[in-house]
Formats: structure tokens, sequence, C-alpha cells
């Protein structure tokens, strides 16, 4: 053991022995809980490791020849990575990272913890680099210690009001960790969110924005779930166009503040049932793309991910390629062939993404098949009032077949009634509500799957059993 621990200090800079001793332990506990069938081992490695070591998280940016990029924001986060991940993968580098979507700090070591050696030691950083997705409330306490070389920011919308509170107070907790990093890493942000773009004006390194620029593909109408009304100055912010909510072409009605022009673009968008076409406009030339992954959400998470390809400097080929490419992360329109039946796995925890969700699956058709899944776990967040938030009227009429499930199911069932939509079905237990909406839809047919957090990770269990894909902790980024 001592001649092997020699030969990998030789090979590269030595690992500490308190951090080689953490990163041991990690390993082994993260066996050890998915031997044992308690989960997928994501959090609980970075929960021990970084007790034994508590300065792990700061090893980060030395683990990764190019450093690392946070991604943060209410939604989008595990999709964003995911295919800025790809597209790094297809410049060449090697990837670390952290696909389960576990986002907290614990999360963020446990994807240091994955990739160190059998022997405990740090990875060397050559032809790396470290895409990690950070939970928006975590963010603050992370970004100053990993001194990121950059930082993508999606969005801000009501999420967990219970563990979060208002969205003011995630926003200044960004803002004041953006004062206190001295490293200035290149900020990447959504031009369209108000929220978002200001943080511009606490830039200590460059500035890369992402936004839609097809005033087509704007709302007909604003949503209720619109989380950001005042500027900086104290103005209310208008608009010429919105796309999701808050998000879209703003200005104050103030000050001088408004939308910048996005560095990385979108532009003649057509969203498909399975997609969505548009041209990317990049600093280096632009391009028509087909996205295999629906609704004008992914076209963001697209952008977002193109723009931090762009802080990479990454090639717009290995963009192209990836993006072509993209197939969905876990439980992110994920698709499932069972007795049959296609089945579409959605994730909606937020007025702001089921709303995007409703759009999704109003373009799918009027003959829709759908279970709904309510959970109000600690993920979740135990306050579901949000779901009256959300335009679920939208669907009314759209239904064929309705099944409800989850810890909620019966405030699921009468939101959805008052909606429009009533269920001929409400099952609790998601095994059986899944077996009952499953039998409920023709062969050949489609079933989609709305469901919350924990819910999600459930239905996903179910079916990847019942089809042989991975768990949800072996999936690739």
């Amino acid at each position: 053991m001592l001649l092997l621990l020699s030969r990998q200090a030789a090979a590269g800079r030595p690992t500490p022995p308190r951090q080689r001793l953490a990163l041991l332990a990690g390993r082994a506990v993260g066996a050890a809980s998915r031997r044992l069938g308690r989960g997928g081992g994501t959090a609980v490695p970075g929960l021990v490791a970084g007790r034994i070591a508590p300065h792990l998280v700061e090893a980060l940016g030395r683990a990764s020849e190019h450093g690392a990029v946070l991604v943060t924001g209410t939604n989008g986060k595990t999709t964003t990575a995911h295919l800025l991940t790809a597209i790094a993968r297809a410049g060449g580098l090697q990837v670390i990272a952290n696909p389960s979507g576990s986002n907290l700090e614990r999360g963020v070591v446990g994807a240091l913890v994955d990739a160190a050696g059998q022997l405990g030691g740090l990875p060397q950083p050559d032809g790396s680099v470290a895409i990690l997705e950070v939970d928006e409330a975590a963010a603050a306490a992370v970004l100053p210690r990993v001194h990121p070389r950059a930082v993508v920011v999606l969005n801000l919308f009501r999420d967990q009001l219970d563990r979060y509170g208002e969205v003011d107070s995630i926003a200044q907790g960004w803002w004041h960790a953006l004062e206190a990093d001295g490293g200035g890493p290149t900020l990447v942000l959504n031009a369209d969110d108000p929220s978002v773009a200001q943080l511009a004006e606490v830039a200590r390194g460059d500035v890369v924005t992402f936004g839609v620029d097809d005033r087509g593909a704007a709302l007909r109408a604003a949503e209720h779930a619109a989380d950001a009304r005042f500027c900086l100055c104290g103005g209310t912010f208008e608009y010429d166009a919105r796309f999701i909510g808050h998000v879209g072409h703003w200005h104050c009605s103030s000050c001088a503040r408004a939308r910048p022009a996005p560095t990385v673009s979108a532009r003649h968008i057509r969203l498909e049932e399975s997609g969505a076409r548009f041209e990317l406009v990049t600093p280096r030339g632009s391009l028509e793309l087909r996205l295999p992954l629906a609704g004008l959400y992914s076209v963001y998470n697209a952008l977002a991910a193109a723009a931090g390809a762009v802080a990479l400097d990454l090639r717009v080929e290995a963009v192209t390629r990836a993006l072509t490419d993209a197939g969905p992360a876990f439980g992110r329109q994920e698709r499932f062939t069972v007795g049959g039946r296609e089945v579409r796995l959605l994730l909606a925890k937020n007025p702001a993404g089921l709303n995007e969700v409703i759009r999704t699956l109003a373009a799918s058709g009027p003959e829709l098949h759908l279970l709904w899944l309510l959970n109000d776990g600690i993920q979740d967040g135990r306050d579901v009032s949000w779901i009256y938030d959300a335009d679920i009227e939208v669907l009314a009429g759209r239904v064929r077949e309705l099944t409800v499930g989850g810890d909620r199911a019966s405030d699921l069932a009468l939101r959805l009634h008052l909606g429009g939509l009533d269920a001929s079905s409400t099952r609790p237990g998601i095994r059986d509500a899944l077996d009952e909406a499953l039998e409920a839809t023709s062969e050949g047919g489609q079933l989609d799957i709305v469901a919350t957090y924990t819910a999600m990770l459930d239905v996903r269990s179910l079916l990847a059993a019942r089809t042989g894909r991975d768990a949800y902790w072996e999936a690739r980024a």
C-alpha cells in the first residue's frame, strides 16, 4: 500500500493525508449506502468527507486545469450542467460533475469524492474542468470557497418558500457573494431575467449574457408566476415581451436599466412536440440547431450552456455537436417504453416550471394521458399552495385520462378540478397510480408524467426497474 501511495504521489501533486482520509471515507460510505439500498449515496459521501476535511470544497479549484464552473438558479440547473458537460466533453475535456442533482455543498464535495482515485488521491487537473450544479440558496456560501472560473446564473423564481424565503433574499446573497469573491469569475447571466441581469453591476471579471431574441415566442398574456417587479432603483419593470413568468424583454420605468443585448441568443424559434429548432447566435457565428428537448425552457437551458462554453473558450463545433445529440438529464423529459406505451417524465416543482411543462403539454395535442404526482417532502417543500399560482386551466379540455397520485394527491385533485380537469382516479401510492395510468393508456399511446422532485425520483425508480435503465445516480452527466 505504501508503495502504491508513493507512486501516486510521484505521478502528480500529493494529496494531504487528511484530505486523502476524507476522500476514502466518502467513497466507502457511498458504496455502503448503495449496497444497503439506502439510496444512491449521492449526498452522504460529501457529508462524511466534508466533516473529516472541512476545507475539501476549496480543493475543487485545484482539481481541474480549466477551473470550476458553477451553475445555479431556480429552474434548469441539472439540464444546463448536463448540456455544458456534454459540450466540454465534445471539446476534449475531462469533467468533474455532480450529475445526480445533489447540489448542496455536500453534493459538490461528493463530486470530488467520485472523481478521486481508488487510493483517495485528488484527481490530476490536466485537461479537466469541474462543472457543478449548485442550489441557489447554497451558491452564496459555495462560491467564495471554490473561486470558480465562471458562474452561470439561470433565473430566479419562487421555489419552496418554506426553505428559501422570498426571492429577494436569494438575489442579495448572490450579490454579496460576488462582491466578496476577489477572483472575479466570468459571469454568465440570463439577460432576460432582470433579477439575474443586474448582477453584471457587481462583476469583477467578464460578463457573457444569453437570451431569446424572437418575440414570436412570447406569451400572449402575462402568467401568474411573475417574481421580479422592482428595479434596484425602486422603479417597476415594464415589458415589451414576456417568455416565462417575468423573463423577457424588460426595462425599468424609472431609470436607464434595461435588458442588455445578449452575447448568445436564439432567433427564429420553432417549438415542436419532441424538440425545438432555432438559430443559435454566438460571437463566433450563427448556426441552425435542432435541440431534441421540448419547450422554450429547454431553449433557455441550451443558451445558458452555449454561453458557458463561450466563457470556457470552447469551439462552436463542440457546442453544435453536443446540443444536437443531447439526451435528457435524468427525470427531465426522459422517455421510457413500458408495455408498448411511451412514457415521458416531466419535472415540475414551482409555478414557473409547471407553467412551462403545461405549455409543452398543450403543444402535444388534445388527447393527453396524464399521471400527475404531488409530494411534499423536504426536497419538494412542505407548502404546496404554489399549485394555485400555475395556469393549469390551459389544459382544460385537452386531457383524455388523468390519474393523480403522491402524498398530496387529494390537494392536487382539488386544484385540478378547479382548473377544469377531473381525475379519473386518485391514488396516493405512486406504484398504484403508475399502474393505473399505464392501464388507462392504450398500447402504442403516450403517457406523460408530471411530478414534483421526490415523486419524480420514486416514479423514475419504478420505470427504471421495469425497463432496465440505470438508477439516477448511475446516469452519466
